[in-house]
């Protein structure tokens, strides 16, 4: 442990996006200031500070978590996953084919949610899928397209499930 002006700081080790990064925190760092002090990973956004947008969602161990008010020092031997990892995503892909974003501050909270939507309810209807956008707000769209980005990339992996099912047989 550092002591540094009566504040005590820990150097840590964090996994993001597959690489280790050590950094120094306070036991009361959130992972959001974290991730955008420390490694200059901007794309989560402060935006509330208690947990109620999503604007700094990223992924725990494939989960999505308001990283406002999860403590960095509790993300210790997770696997953090940020927007910046997600450049060449089915999901993002599909975002900017259904033009489900404006603005775009909400955006990368959206995104990775809805990437952990997609991989763990691979058959979501739409009460899953409203469900889960419930976690997030955007005050610019009604929705819609976010609901149709997703669906998209729900059926594009049915399609290529068959497709594999039916090349094995």
């Amino acid at each position: 442990m550092i002591s540094s002006n009566t504040r005590k700081y820990t150097v840590v080790s964090l996994l993001v996006n597959g690489v280790s990064h050590d950094v120094m925190i306070r036991s009361a760092d959130t992972l959001l200031y974290t991730l955008r002090e420390q490694l200059g990973l901007t794309g989560a956004k402060y935006a509330c500070g208690n947990g109620d947008c999503g604007a700094c969602t990223v992924l725990v161990n494939g989960k999505p978590m308001h990283s406002c008010l999860t403590l960095a020092i509790e993300s210790i031997n997770d696997e953090i996953t940020t927007i910046e990892s997600m450049k060449h995503s089915d999901i993002r892909s599909a975002f900017v084919a259904n033009w489900a974003i404006q603005c775009g501050y909400c955006t990368p909270g959206f995104i990775l949610n809805c990437h952990a939507l997609v991989n763990e309810h691979p058959d979501a209807d739409d009460e899953i899928i409203e469900e889960w956008l419930k976690s997030n707000l955007c005050r610019c769209t009604g929705y819609q397209e976010i609901k149709d980005a997703v669906k998209s990339v729900l059926e594009a992996n049915k399609l290529k499930a068959k497709e594999n099912s039916n090349l094995a047989q």
